[in-house]
């Protein structure tokens, strides 16, 4: 078995208009964990479509720190879209929009 196809432990994909985010726990050879955040954006280069791609990882070590200061922003704009000086409607997305992106797309 090839290693690399199979250390994720968990997997989470956020569909969000033209983009989907991956939410991934892995594991390393010594079983240690760690999150890739992935960024995948549907595009067209000459007729042709394609997906842009970022990611991040997120080591152990970063963990607790990493979630503090998401839920701190996440925090920060529920306050901010409360003072009504933020757009606060939520803009949805026709389900035509969305286009299937596996795993296996990255």
């Amino acid at each position: 078995m090839d290693y690399e196809k199979n250390n994720e432990v968990y997997s989470n994909a956020v569909r969000a208009g033209k983009r989907t985010y991956f939410f991934d726990v892995k594991s390393t050879k010594g079983n240690d964990l760690y999150i890739t955040v992935t960024e995948s954006k549907k595009t067209f280069n000459n007729g042709q479509e394609g997906y842009q791609k970022h990611k991040i990882f997120l080591y152990k070590e970063d963990f607790e720190k990493f979630k503090e200061g998401l839920i701190d922003v996440i925090e920060k704009i529920d306050e901010l879209k409360a003072t009504g000086e933020y757009e606060v409607e939520e803009k949805t997305d026709s389900i035509d929009s969305y286009s299937e992106v596996s795993f296996e797309d990255l």
